[in-house]
């Protein structure tokens, strides 16, 4: 299957170039178009009905008429001098309220906006909220309908608050905005350059690196362009079977797929650059499309295993009963899918398009290149495998040693001050820093029939809210608020603690709920809702998730690897480096956030999204080695001078795609959020470790040890391992015709040294049938 595709792409790279290309354009204006048609906001919404917070939001749905796509928006009103309201300013205050609930909010349209931009113009419900104690400030609130992540709703946002600034600015009158909403633009807006210069930055890295390796402006503009265009095909992919299943997708799903694919995409294509060169080296007479043709089918085999470990890591979270995890792991797993099938088609045809003009203007497949500190370092690695792998053990044990004592974080801000946080802020000074953002029980009959008041007396809940008066940390308790229906009722509670702080979580989760359960009248059923019981349950679902996802991702994974590597020891071995990859890279986060910065925790997403990455993205680079050890032990000679030469050729395949990967997702660290920021950070040190530590350190010299028997009980060389120099099996003559020649060969395939022993310059001896030779100094002849 796999020489098939590679094959077709190769004879017919043009055509294959095309498809891509048209299919790229295409389904990247699809994706941005509907995107926010299957994304959903609504943290509550991916919860399972079963949870206390999600029964809560149902009843608010059913019986109050809370839209789910509803974002609430406080705004408080003051005078400018900063004394208190007047009897006329508070009648200022309210007619304003009437007008802007009378005007139309026109969305602004960029010029810039995706096509068939939804308009999200809308009049805007503005109440009178509460007035401050000391009569310095009055509240409003307000509630724009939409999509929060469709950048259309927030220009309507934007709007909507010039217009009620200018609205109060007329009478004299400052204005101030906070909710999710208002924070999240304010965020947005506040982190727009340096998002800008992030992704600047991470490019700019990506293409230097490239120039660097290949010396070639070809070969660092292709593979970024190349992925471009696969990134909006996935994208597309994505959008449409979200649209085909009805599946709502988060909106950070967009984001973290194109981190994923520009990743795994630069990687795949350096692996096959590399090879490629590697080649055109070696057999500077065969024609390049023959070339690329071989090239992708021998790493299209490590890619296809590479890349179906990553998708079932991310498959996995398909089994999770938290709705982000259970759609962004097959949004992933689609993607990575597409990714793999550019690998095999677009990515040789590339190689067969350019041939050797790829790597023009520099001069590489021309002349020989001197061992340099890749193969001294290579040397060294065969030569001393004992002292590798205790110095690599010993660096992965200090970092894993941050485990002691971690914490996860269920925190939400702590990123740098925003206006809406500002204005919270000023709020919570003279009243509950609940008020802007209530917890709310909701409390509804268990039968049938609507709650009369005579099934609701005066008195018929004033048990449970005197109960809820007496929980430490609720500043004040709301009257009990009827549906229309009289079905249910609705008792705000204003606690002191920010919604979105842990002390919310632990008050909601704790006393609140226990409250409610034992003052709850017979006859009703009652549920907490609200932000700070809804990530209360998502940390216990996210808890229940992890030991689920896990060992079943792992398993899939060792499997996969089984399948590849056709052996029982050396996947063993690959997951067990990878498992202390993941150890290292928490711990690290864990010392630097936790221990050296003073953070509660690390985020608890963390975890996760390291396991998945680290582990998923990290044993790309192993499969590559591995993959690469294998072949070189099929050929006569001993182990050690198979891993040298594996590592030779390959590590700076694997250095340079680790750099790129890292570099990716470090552009995240330097985001504002604080939860971003540890992802980012995490996930780049990761990669590298990944890259630098265990695959081109840990793994050889663990091959070099163990030699033939990693691969038990299928051991690759080794009948002619013992083959030495002179016997008639090392000098048979090798078929003047390559069984993989092309029909656009100009000229007749010369003897397929594609198995080591090269040509020169790297084996100047072995070209003529003699073994590979290893001596003591670790040096070839």
């Amino acid at each position: 299957m796999i020489r098939a595709l590679t094959g077709f792409s190769t004879r017919n790279p043009w055509k294959v170039i095309a498809v891509w290309a048209v299919l790229g354009i295409l389904l990247t204006v699809l994706s941005q178009t509907l995107i926010y048609r299957v994304t959903q906001t609504q943290t509550a919404d991916f919860l399972p009905k079963s949870y206390d917070s999600a029964a809560a939001m149902k009843i608010a749905q059913d019986h109050f008429g809370t839209k789910p796509d509803a974002n609430p928006v406080t705004v408080l009103v003051a005078r400018a001098d900063g004394g208190a309201l007047t009897a006329a300013d508070r009648q200022q205050i309210g007619d304003g309220a009437k007008r802007l609930s009378r005007v139309k909010v026109t969305m602004p349209t960029p010029k810039d906006a995706a096509p068939l931009q939804r308009d999200y113009s809308q009049v805007p419900q503005v109440d009178p909220a509460m007035t401050a104690p000391d009569g310095t400030f009055e509240l409003l609130s307000a509630n724009l309908t939409g999509n929060p992540a469709d950048p259309g709703l927030e220009n309507t946002y934007r709007a909507f608050r010039d217009g009620t600034r200018a609205e109060f600015a007329a009478q004299g009158l400052r204005t101030g905005f906070t909710g999710a909403l208002a924070d999240q633009v304010d965020s947005a807006d506040d982190g727009k350059t340096l998002a800008t210069v992030a992704s600047a930055c991470a490019v700019g890295l990506i293409i230097l690196l490239h120039i660097l390796v290949f010396r070639s402006a070809l070969a660092a503009l292709l593979p970024l362009i190349a992925v471009a265009l696969v990134s909006g095909v996935a994208g597309g992919a994505v959008v449409g079977t979200a649209l085909l299943t009805g599946v709502k997708l988060d909106p950070s799903v967009p984001g973290l797929i194109g981190v994923v694919l520009l990743g795994i995409g630069i990687d795949y294509f350096l692996f096959l650059m590399f090879r490629f060169r590697e080649q055109l080296r070696a057999h500077p007479e065969r024609h390049h499309r023959a070339t690329a043709a071989e090239v992708g089918h021998k790493v299209g085999t490590a890619v296809t295993s590479a890349a179906l470990t990553i998708v079932a890591a991310f498959a996995t979270l398909g089994v999770a009963s938290f709705g982000q995890f259970r759609v962004l792991g097959p949004a992933v797993a689609v993607s990575v899918l597409v990714m793999l099938l550019a690998s095999l088609t677009l990515m040789p045809a590339v190689l067969a398009a350019c041939g050797r003009a790829l790597f023009w203007p520099s001069r590489a497949l021309k002349t020989v290149p001197r061992d340099g500190a890749t193969a001294r370092f290579a040397d060294l690695v065969a030569r001393r495998p004992v002292v590798m792998v205790l110095a690599s053990l010993a660096l992965l044990g200090a970092l894993a040693g941050g485990l002691a004592g971690i914490r996860m974080d269920y925190g939400l801000g702590g990123g740098p001050r925003t206006a809406s946080q500002t204005t919270a802020a000023e709020i919570s000074r003279v009243l509950p820093a609940g008020v802007a953002d209530p917890t709310s029980v909701y409390v509804e009959a268990k039968d049938a029939g609507p709650l009369s008041p005579g099934a609701l007396s005066p008195g018929a809940l004033d048990g449970l809210a005197q109960g809820l008066t007496r929980v430490t940390g609720v500043g004040q308790v709301a009257k009990p608020v009827l549906s229309e229906d009289r079905q249910a009722a609705r008792i705000d509670l204003f606690l002191t603690a920010d919604s979105q702080s842990q002390q919310a979580r632990d008050l909601v989760s704790g006393p609140i709920r226990a409250a409610v359960a034992q003052s709850t009248p017979a006859g009703l059923s009652a549920h907490v809702g609200g932000t700070p019981a809804v990530f209360a349950d998502v940390s216990t679902a996210v808890d229940r998730d992890l030991r689920l996802v896990f060992p079943v991702a792992a398993a899939l994974i060792g499997v996969i690897l089984l399948l590849l590597l056709r052996s029982l020891l050396a996947p063993v071995v690959l997951m067990l480096s990878v498992g202390l990859g993941f150890a290292a890279t928490l711990g690290a986060a864990a010392l630097l956030f936790q221990h050296a910065m003073g953070k509660p925790g690390v985020n608890f997403t963390l975890p996760l999204v390291l396991f998945l990455f680290v582990v998923a993205l990290g044993t790309d680079y192993n499969i590559l080695i591995s993959d690469r050890i294998r072949e070189e032990m099929e050929h006569p000679g001993p182990p050690r001078a198979a891993v040298a030469r594996a590592l030779r050729h390959t590590a700076p395949a694997i250095a340079t795609a680790g750099l790129v990967l890292a570099g990716s997702f470090a552009s995240l660290a330097v985001t504002p959020q604080p939860s971003t920021q540890q992802i980012g950070f995490a996930t780049a040190l990761g990669i590298l470790l990944s890259a630098f530590l265990l695959s081109v350190v840990l793994v050889p010299a663990l091959a070099a040890l163990l030699g033939r028997s990693v691969w038990w009980p299928l051991r690759p060389g080794r009948t002619t391992a013992r083959t030495a120099p002179g016997h008639p099996r090392a000098e048979a003559p090798q078929s003047p015709q390559s069984p993989q020649s092309q029909p656009w060969s100009q000229s007749p395939t010369p003897p397929d040294h594609h198995t080591y022993p090269y040509p020169q310059p790297y084996a100047p001896q072995e070209e003529q049938g003699a073994a590979p030779s290893w001596s003591r100094s670790g040096r070839h002849p």
